[in-house]
């Protein structure tokens, strides 16, 4: 299996177009500390590649990566589809940028499928570009990510928060973000991404504990981060998001997985970690940790 690191920034990126933030303000003198939205694509089988997550910056994303640019025929693409860990803006945006296909598969859970079709109305929206072909992500099984079925891509139940625009839908309480459990039964490898994580139930705790890398939520690195900021008055797990630090921290449970690959992805723009000389680098290198770059190759 080959994992390639598309983005790493949660949604708006960085710089985010309307903040001025530090990060920010450094991400534009600096364009190195630039991020995209947090994605990674996945090779299915030799040349088809499935992009986790369609941000609203895939093209540009795409054009950054080679393995994904279009060629040698005129309209031949190796990005075979598009999996979702979510029905948020932030990871579907992408979905109507990916219009020109010829046809595109869409991997999610029937919650997520729903929410895109009843409040996003992305269906009929791109009815007349392309046509969608929906795979249900299940919590219970896994499905083949392509027809060789090599790999297989399974669904753990990470937090059952709504996007904004579906709070009045009327569907059921489901899986609304999972994390993502990618097996390659011919290597006997496996791979965790979960960008999104409000909690760490039993479920998610054995997927990562029999992984050999996972890339996980980095979003903020402490509790206070967000108020500290004066964005919010809630703080990163009011927000659904479990920070790197402190009581409430995933760096300690993180440093203790037996996989080879430990890394944090998702990096908020207030996240002091978007300077790449804060000693939080460092910290967490110690414990074993990374944090994920853009256009990294990840081997499995």
């Amino acid at each position: 299996m080959r994992v390639r690191v598309l983005g790493t920034a949660a949604g708006g990126g960085v710089p985010q177009w309307n903040c001025a933030c530090h990060g920010c303000a450094a991400a534009r003198a600096h364009p190195s500390w630039r991020r995209r939205h947090a994605s990674i694509a996945i090779e299915a089988s030799p040349g088809r590649w499935y992009v986790v997550n369609a941000t609203p910056d895939i093209a540009e994303q795409i054009e950054a990566t080679a393995d994904l640019r279009p060629g040698p025929e005129r309209r031949r693409t190796p990005v075979a589809g598009a999996v979702l860990t979510d029905a948020e803006l932030d990871h579907t945006l992408g979905l109507p940028r990916l219009r020109e296909a010829a046809g595109l598969r869409v991997v999610a859970t029937a919650t997520v499928r729903d929410a895109l079709a009843g409040g996003l109305r992305l269906d009929r929206v791109l009815a007349p570009y392309t046509t969608l072909t929906w795979t249900e992500l299940p919590e219970d099984g896994a499905v083949p990510l392509d027809g060789t079925g090599s790999l297989e891509i399974a669904a753990v139940r990470v937090s059952g928060k709504r996007p904004r625009y579906a709070a009045g839908l009327d569907l059921p309480d489901g899986a609304w973000s999972v994390a993502l459990h990618v097996t390659d039964r011919r290597a006997g490898t496996s791979l965790v991404y979960a960008p999104a994580l409000a909690g760490w139930p039993p479920a998610l705790g054995r997927a990562l504990s029999a992984a050999d890398c996972v890339i996980v939520d980095g979003t903020f690195w402490d509790d206070a981060e967000p108020r500290r900021s004066g964005f919010t008055e809630r703080t990163a797990t009011e927000m659904g998001h479990l920070p790197i630090t402190g009581p409430d921290g995933t760096a300690e449970r993180l440093a203790a997985l037996p996989a080879a690959r430990r890394l944090y992805t998702h990096l908020n723009n207030t996240n002091p970690l978007v300077d790449p000389g804060h000693d939080g680098h460092r910290a967490l290198a110690g414990m074993g940790i990374e944090v994920a770059s853009e256009g990294q190759v990840i081997d499995l």
